[in-house]
């Protein structure tokens, strides 16, 4: 069985979610960011904030996590016309999907992240990508996941193999999955340090976290933390 991982860690919910979880199951866990001039940038500055805190936080885990990588796709941005990487309104395009779509951005994450895992010796690769609660990218979908472990095992002759933790949760699920991992402290972590919002904005904090709260990864991060409300009423969180 595989005792290291690569988590693609942006900083966000879902990857901190994600994090927590490689921590639990693999014996050594390293992560990988991108910068690929994502309108919402600051997340990558909330990715150390993340990744100091659980060592803080959670000693049990401070000898599991290892070397942290941030690598430039700054090509994937300028080949992207999309409201992700650019200053325009956020808006459903004519396929139905939602303008913030970057065409091909976790194939070309998965793609470097299967090669730094193939020369740091990794066979794990963890991802946050979710078809349950989502907006549809289709790069999110399992079985594009299980089509890009087919390439890449292929490609690289290794037995890399994708975990994808949240594929069948939605928000909610992945608020409570953050919960029973780290309990409340974790639950503070994700509020107070991840970032999920498309624009960026870290100027208002909701008791969710911070955001515009307007966008659809701020709404869907506010409507999931509810529900999680909700389904826990009268639970000891500490919220």
């Amino acid at each position: 069985m595989a005792k290291n991982a690569l988590v693609l860690f942006s900083g966000g919910q879902d990857s901190t979610a994600c994090l927590a979880w490689a921590l639990t199951h693999f014996d050594r866990v390293e992560t990988l960011g991108f910068d690929y001039g994502q309108r919402h940038a600051v997340e990558l500055a909330c990715r150390k904030k993340v990744r100091d805190e659980i060592r803080r936080r959670f000693p049990q885990w401070q000898g599991k996590l290892g070397q942290d990588h941030l690598l430039d796709l700054g090509l994937l941005g300028q080949v992207s016309d999309c409201a992700l990487t650019a200053e325009s309104e956020i808006h459903f395009a004519e396929n139905g999907l939602p303008n913030t779509f970057v065409p091909g951005r976790n194939l070309v994450f998965l793609t470097f992240a299967a090669a730094l895992a193939y020369r740091r010796n990794i066979d794990v690769l963890v991802g946050g990508m979710c078809e349950t609660d989502y907006s549809g990218y289709p790069d999110c979908r399992n079985n594009t996941m299980d089509a890009m472990q087919l390439a890449l095992n292929l490609g690289m002759d290794r037995h890399f193999r994708i975990e994808t933790p949240l594929m069948w949760l939605d928000k909610a699920q992945t608020w409570q999955l953050a919960y029973e991992l780290g309990g409340n402290d974790l639950l503070e972590i994700t509020r107070e340090h991840s970032h999920t919002c498309y624009l960026g904005d870290r100027s208002r904090r909701f008791e969710w976290g911070y955001g515009c709260g307007t966008c659809p990864a701020c709404e869907l991060r506010a409507k999931g933390y509810q529900e999680f409300l909700q389904r826990n009423e009268g639970g000891g969180l500490a919220c």
